[in-house]
C-alpha cells in the first residue's frame, strides 16, 4: 500500500520533475584535510570590519530580514554608480539566474548559452522545459556575434555569457558585448562572477542598453561564497519584475551585513585580489613546466590541458588520492582538462607537489 501511494505521488510530479532523479541523502563528505581547489572559492578570511559587520547581524536573528534587501540594493547601486531600482539582490548570483529562466521561459521556448560555460544553465532550462542552445565560442575564444545574431541563437528568449568565462577563465573586450547588444533585441545576460581578477567589466553598459543584465556575486572576488550575495543589474522595469519574483526575505540579516559591509570595504580587498594573481601566474609557470598547457585565465582558476597519455578524470582521481580535489568537465573538447582554483601558497605547493608525484610515478610504470 505505501508504495503505490508513493507511485501516485510521485506521478502527481511536473513533467520536468518527473525527468530528474532524487538526490541520496548519503553522499560522502570530504574531511578537513582535502585541499578544495575544485570549486573556485576565494580561502582567505573575511577583513575584520567585515566579520564585526557579521557578528552585529547575528544579535538580531530574532527579526525578520529586511524586506526587499532594500539597504543592500542601495549599497549596492551607491558603489557601483547606478540607481537602487536598477538593483536586484539574490541569495547568490544562482538565485537570480533561477529568477530569469522563470521570468522568460515557457515551456518549447529556447535559451542559448555561450559554450562551454556554468552548466548549472542547463538544469535551469530544464526545469523550464526549455531548450538549451549551446553556441561554441569563436576562435581563441572570441565572440562568436555572427552567430548568436544570425544562427540558431536569434529565436532563443535570451543569451547567456560568462565573462570571464567558466570554466575557461577566458575573457572577451568589453567593447564586443557592446556591440552584440547593441545589435539584438534579445536580452543579453552576462555574468560576471569572476570580474573583479578581469581588466574591464560591462556595468557601464548597463545605461546604455534595456536589453543587457549584468550579473555579479561577492562569492569569488570577496571570499562570501558561504554567506551567499549576488547582484544583478539591468533596467528598472526589467529589474522590478525580477524583484517581484522572489521569494519572500530570499535573503538573511548576516547576507545583508556582510554584503554592505564589503561593499562599503572594497579596497580592502586589493591585495586579495593581487595574491591571487600572483599565485595564479607562478602556478600556470610551474604547470607548464611539467607538461601541462595552461589557457591565459582572467579569473581565480586555471584551465589546463594535462600532459599527453591520461585523461582529466584520470589526473583527477590521481590528485583525489593525494587529498587534491579538482574539477573536470563532460563537455565535448574538455575531456583532458582539469580546473584548478588558486587558493593560498601553502594550497598551490601541496597541489604542485602532488602533480610532480603523479607525472614521476607514471614515468616510472612506463618504464
Amino acid at each position: 500500500m505505501a508504495d503505490a501511494k508513493l507511485q501516485a505521488v510521485l506521478s502527481a510530479l511536473s513533467p520536468m520533475a518527473r525527468q530528474l532523479n532524487a538526490l541520496p541523502s548519503n553522499q560522502p563528505g570530504r574531511d578537513a584535510n582535502f585541499v578544495r581547489l575544485n570549486t573556485n572559492e576565494n580561502p582567505f578570511p573575511l577583513p575584520m570590519m567585515v566579520l564585526q559587520s557579521a557578528l552585529a547581524a547575528l544579535e538580531r536573528h530574532y527579526l525578520y530580514p529586511e524586506d526587499d534587501n532594500l539597504s543592500l540594493r542601495d549599497a549596492a547601486a551607491s558603489a557601483y554608480g547606478l540607481s537602487q531600482d536598477q538593483v536586484v539582490a539574490g541569495n547568490g548570483s544562482s538565485e537570480l539566474l533561477g529568477l530569469i529562466y522563470r521570468a522568460f521561459l515557457d515551456p518549447g521556448d529556447s535559451v542559448a548559452m555561450i559554450s562551454p560555460g556554468f552548466s548549472f544553465n542547463r538544469k535551469l532550462a530544464k526545469l523550464q522545459g526549455a531548450r538549451f542552445l549551446e553556441i561554441e565560442w569563436g576562435e581563441s575564444y572570441s565572440l562568436p556575434i555572427e552567430q548568436l545574431l544570425l544562427g540558431p541563437a536569434k529565436d532563443a528568449k535570451f543569451i547567456l555569457l560568462a565573462n570571464p568565462n567558466n570554466p575557461t577563465g577566458t575573457f572577451v573586450p568589453v567593447a564586443e558585448i557592446d556591440r552584440l547588444v547593441a545589435q539584438s533585441d534579445q536580452l543579453i545576460v552576462v555574468d560576471e562572477a569572476y570580474v573583479d581578477f578581469a581588466p574591464d567589466d560591462a556595468l557601464r553598459l548597463v545605461d546604455r542598453h534595456p536589453n543587457l543584465l549584468v550579473l555579479r556575486t561577492l562569492s569569488k572576488g570577496f571570499a562570501a561564497a558561504g554567506i551567499r550575495v549576488g547582484f544583478g543589474f539591468g533596467h528598472p522595469e526589467l529589474i522590478g519584475r525580477l524583484r517581484n519574483l522572489q521569494n519572500v526575505f530570499n535573503m538573511n540579516v548576516i547576507g545583508h551585513a556582510v554584503g554592505i559591509s564589503i561593499l562599503s570595504h572594497r579596497a580592502d580587498y586589493d591585495e586579495n585580489h593581487r595574491y591571487i594573481k600572483h599565485e595564479r601566474h607562478r602556478t600556470t609557470t610551474a604547470l607548464s613546466q611539467l607538461g601541462f598547457s595552461v589557457i591565459p585565465s582572467h579569473t581565480n582558476f586555471l584551465l589546463a590541458r594535462v600532459p599527453p597519455g591520461r585523461d582529466g578524470k584520470w589526473w583527477q582521481a590521481s590528485l583525489d588520492r593525494q587529498n587534491i580535489l579538482v574539477a573536470v568537465f563532460p563537455d565535448a573538447g574538455l575531456e583532458n582538462f582539469i580546473r584548478v582554483s588558486i587558493g593560498t601558497r601553502t594550497q598551490m605547493d601541496a597541489f604542485l607537489s602532488a602533480a610532480r608525484d603523479i607525472i614521476s610515478g607514471s614515468m616510472k610504470t612506463q618504464s
